[in-house]
């Protein structure tokens, strides 16, 4: 069975996203990754070399990718690499304290990507210090390969390789899933990073306006609330409510100081 992938979105609108990669030859071999498995995308964050897509490593380690280099695009900051996204997952070896949900790259595969609604990115670390906590903090879920716990370390492009391999399967798979029927559940429109991230910020001046925190001891109140919020994967309506009572509440301290 093969997939129409020039008439499926998927393969060209998830977004494979590398940060601050130290060496041009696996930018090369993750292109090489990317295109074997069928998708196009590719994103860098501050790359170490300025001429990384130029590189002759990069171009040698293409291997025939070519095509994914020239398209590739550099920008700034994680920001920017996730603009317009509805869903992005970091993958990280490391497990961290606060982290969005955990997933294993089948888990991301057959339950989020093949909602064609969500414009997906997957964010890869540095080659040796892996994700900067910011990096991680703007995705909705954590995905963890099950490696040898005794040895688990992968390339950069060797991690690209199984996450573009899990995500190829689960459509192939089963190829009606990228139309209508979903297996993610969501009904209305799956809200941005961006919104979700204004909404956060919007919802901690409200608490802090009301006193229940404290800006001077915030504990770890907000990242348990990214938490909280990551696991319930959150439609435009909803954020839109939640923004709703901020302003409620900075309205109504608002009345009553003027009385």
């Amino acid at each position: 069975m093969n997939l129409p992938e020039t008439d499926t979105s998927i393969f060209h609108s998830l977004r494979f996203v590398l940060v601050e990669t130290s060496h041009p030859g696996n930018v090369g071999a993750a292109a090489r990754a990317i295109k074997t498995m069928g998708f196009h995308r590719l994103v860098l964050v501050r790359p170490r070399f300025d001429n990384v897509l130029t590189h002759e490593e990069a171009i040698a380690f293409a291997s025939g990718a070519q095509d994914i280099l020239e398209n590739a695009e550099i920008v700034d900051n994680i920001e920017k690499a996730l603009d317009g996204c509805r869903f992005a997952a970091a993958v990280s070896a490391r497990l961290r304290e606060f982290s969005p949900p955990v997933l294993t790259p089948r888990k991301f595969a057959e339950t989020v990507l093949p909602d064609v609604r969500i414009n997906c990115a997957l964010v890869f670390g540095n080659e040796r210090y892996g994700l900067p906590n910011d990096a991680v903090e703007s995705c909705q879920a954590l995905i963890h390969i099950p490696a040898n716990p005794v040895y688990s370390s992968l390339n950069l492009a060797q991690a690209v390789q199984v996450l573009a391999y899990e995500s190829r399967i689960a459509l192939l798979r089963n190829d009606t899933s990228v139309t209508e029927n979903s297996p993610v559940g969501f009904h209305g429109q799956p809200a941005s990073v961006e919104q979700i991230h204004g909404m956060l910020t919007h919802l901690e001046e409200a608490l802090t306006a009301i006193g229940f925190l404290n800006p001077d001891n915030p504990k770890k109140l907000m990242p348990r609330l990214k938490r909280l919020f990551s696991r319930s994967g959150l439609e435009t309506e909803e954020v839109n409510i939640l923004r709703g009572i901020a302003r409620q509440i900075e309205k109504r301290l608002t009345t009553g100081q003027r009385e």
